[in-house]
């Protein structure tokens, strides 16, 4: 068993109680603004009806053009195994993967599985189980091979009512993949948050792919205790970097339909000599916009920012400057970004003023955590700031075709989806006026 045990509680108590005093110094810039409209946090529990070889947490993630990742966690040993078919029940095919876990402070984790399936044919429902587990039964819809395809997007997710409420709002919406641009769990430190955030999106997760980046709350480093950065992080939410030519979990792309997704890391090193730079670079180079004729990149700290939150900020200052000229070469389409706790969109831009050629920036990091919203802007408006508003919400990105694509943002007003912005993009690509 790698539960943590009975005895060690009031040590773990002791340790998050450290753990918070020490996230609020690590997270002191979001004491400048009032965050209203708090709910309640919400912790997940084990499920009664499941033993310690019962398959929990479960999510997808992509691998190539035609495979995916699933993850789980047993408290006990149990197989790396999935087995997976067309229909409900009859499984023809199986994968075995690994096993791996790790520890952080006096906390060890469930054994965390993984195993890549495939080939997968695009837009099929597959039926699924892990560790040979007969009573639960798990499905997902592999995503289209062309276009059109939907994405949802959320940052800054967290677990609280309005977290909830954002997750079924995400699940009408009949999307492809999710993306999430960091900040997931906010478990700051506290392992068991990250189990009960893992049970919270598995109804979601598991039958959709997530793609994830990390933000500032997956960082968990403290001295003494854990000097190291993201292991929670990188041991529960593998991505696809190696196939992408990455080293590194922090950042990745991969190609999906038509389009080149980008997943950098806002708090690793990106400055023009570091490993993420020079990787963006080759990545980009790589580019065919004629099979990918859209280019996505999210990022957790935004370039562009008109609310009082995170001002100045090196994460976004320093990547803005080292990796803002990479992008608008690339004619990259559209920015996504988290760490602020509202919504805003900006025009296309570069260098600070509006630009045809430069790419959409978007802060989406309103999915619903314990913080709150950050309801300060800096007024006047900016001239590229199209449209603002602190409140809980998530984004849908559907690409039609390689020419257009219809955003929309979906605000939670008293717990119903509602639109509240949206806009016609249309790929640099296809603009005559963009070519290099």
């Amino acid at each position: 068993m790698h539960a943590p045990m009975r005895p060690r509680l009031a040590l773990l108590l002791a340790l998050m109680a450290v753990a918070f005093a020490f996230g609020a110094c690590f997270d002191r810039a979001t004491a400048a603004y009032h965050r209203p409209g708090l709910r309640p946090v919400v912790f997940v529990r084990h499920s009664d009806d499941k033993d310690s070889a019962s398959p929990q947490q479960v999510h997808t993630s992509l691998v190539g053009q035609d495979k995916m990742r699933i993850s789980w966690i047993t408290q006990g040993s149990a197989p790396p195994t999935v087995e997976y078919g067309k229909s409900s029940g009859v499984y023809q095919n199986s994968a075995t993967g690994n096993t791996t876990s790790y520890k952080y402070a006096m906390y060890e984790s469930g054994d965390i599985h993984e195993a890549v399936i495939g080939p997968l044919e695009p837009n099929t429902v597959y039926y699924y189980r892990c560790s040979s587990d007969s009573a639960h039964e798990f499905s997902f819809k592999a995503p289209p091979a062309q276009l059109p395809i939907k994405f949802a997007i959320v940052g800054d997710l967290g677990q609280t009512g309005w977290t909830n409420s954002t997750l079924q709002h995400i699940a009408q919406s009949n999307y492809d993949i999710l993306l999430l641009p960091g900040d997931l769990s906010y478990a700051d430190f506290y392992q068991p948050w990250w189990d009960s955030f893992g049970r919270l999106v598995e109804p979601l997760a598991s039958q959709r792919p997530w793609m994830v980046t990390q933000g500032n709350h997956e960082i968990e480093k403290m001295p003494v205790i854990h000097p190291h950065s993201f292991t929670s992080y990188n041991a529960r939410w593998r991505m696809p970097f190696e196939e992408s030519g990455s080293d590194n979990n922090l950042y990745y792309s991969f190609d999906v339909a038509g389009v080149h997704i980008i997943m950098l890391g806002s708090y690793t090193d990106f400055d023009p000599s570091s490993a993420q730079y020079k990787w963006l670079q080759a990545d980009l180079g790589k580019v065919d916009r004629k099979r990918t004729p859209w280019i996505v990149v999210l990022i957790h700290a935004p370039w562009y920012n008109s609310n009082t939150a995170h001002q100045g900020e090196k994460e976004s200052v320093g990547m803005k400057a080292s990796m803002e000229g990479l992008l608008y070469q690339a004619r990259v389409d559209v920015v996504f970004a988290g760490h602020v706790h509202a919504y805003e969109r900006f025009t296309r831009v570069y260098n600070g003023i509006a630009d045809a050629c430069g790419p959409v920036h978007i802060t989406i990091g309103d999915g619903g955590n314990r913080e709150g919203l950050a309801k300060r802007y800096i007024n006047p408006t900016p001239s590229i700031s199209v449209f603002r508003e602190a409140s809980f919400g998530h984004g849908q990105l559907e690409v039609v075709n390689a020419t257009h694509a219809l955003w929309t943002w979906h605000r939670n007003d008293n717990d119903e989806a509602v639109e509240a912005d949206s806009t016609w993009l249309t790929s640099l690509s296809s603009n005559p006026a963009c070519k290099l």
